[in-house]
């Protein structure tokens, strides 16, 4: 059964303050002795986050730029591990939003598809009993026996999204919508996407455009500043964040 739960649950990323790149003598003698250097800064991407899904949930994560839904989708993914707290995720994971992930230039696009379904879990055996149906929903043909280094980015995005879409996910993670190619591929996409959706046991997903997402979600959480401000309805949810994005609107417009 698909779960996820997620306790207190903290994220701190230490980054430079400066830009450029840290040579290899620097940061061995940074690292070994030089910990506490006035070059490197704490961000709390999240804090103190509590969650707790269970099947048949539909979760809207929204929030501003920077609030930390997409970081916290990564966590859920396995990208990131907490630095503080406990996660817990029970169920086979499909996390669309690193499509081009695994991807070798000079691999023709069949080749890729064998790469990508392996970091995706698959096994040689049932990657190539669904090489055939992902060959046909990209329509890249001949294309396919080519490098991918010579595809369009629009190809490209094609090929990523139908392997990353193959699988039989319990959990499904999406981060935005993807735009796959040109307006007859988007609809097929889209298609994908809804029996994607009916499939899986638990769904999370990132947006920004507010307006589906009652249709889709029937949860909703809202991030702000790296803590859940608030968890419930999707549309109780998203009125709240509306009001609270109009007042703050309101309230520069009448500094100015």
């Amino acid at each position: 059964m698909a779960r996820i739960d997620l306790d207190r649950v903290g994220l701190t990323f230490r980054v430079r303050k400066k830009e450029g790149r840290l040579s290899l003598k620097e940061y061995l003698v940074r690292g070994l002795f030089l910990r506490d250097s006035t070059d490197t800064m704490q961000v709390e991407a999240l804090r103190g986050v509590s969650l707790h899904f269970r099947p048949g949930d539909r979760v809207g994560i929204i929030g501003h730029n920077g609030a930390g839904k997409s970081t916290l989708l990564k966590l859920l993914a396995g990208i990131y591990e907490p630095t503080s707290g406990t996660r817990c995720v029970e169920g086979k994971v499909s996390a669309l939003f690193d499509l081009m992930l695994g991807f070798e230039g000079e691999a023709t696009g069949w080749e890729n598809i064998r790469y990508r379904g392996y970091l995706q879990g698959e096994t040689p055996a049932s990657i190539g009993a669904k090489a055939d149906a992902i060959a046909e929903f990209t329509e890249l043909g001949r294309f396919l026996d080519m490098p991918v280094r010579y595809y369009s980015a629009g190809m490209l995005v094609r090929l990523a999204f139908a392997i990353s879409t193959a699988i039989e996910p319990e959990i499904l993670l999406v981060d935005e919508v993807l735009g796959a190619g040109d307006m007859a591929f988007q609809n097929k996409a889209r298609r994908r996407m809804r029996e994607m959706m009916d499939r899986a046991e638990l769904i999370v997903c990132v947006s920004h455009d507010l307006g589906p997402l009652p249709e889709v979600c029937n949860r909703g959480v809202w991030m702000e500043k790296g803590r859940v401000r608030m968890v419930g309805e999707m549309d109780q949810v998203i009125a709240a964040y509306t009001r609270s994005v109009e007042t703050a609107e309101e309230a520069l417009v009448g500094a100015a």
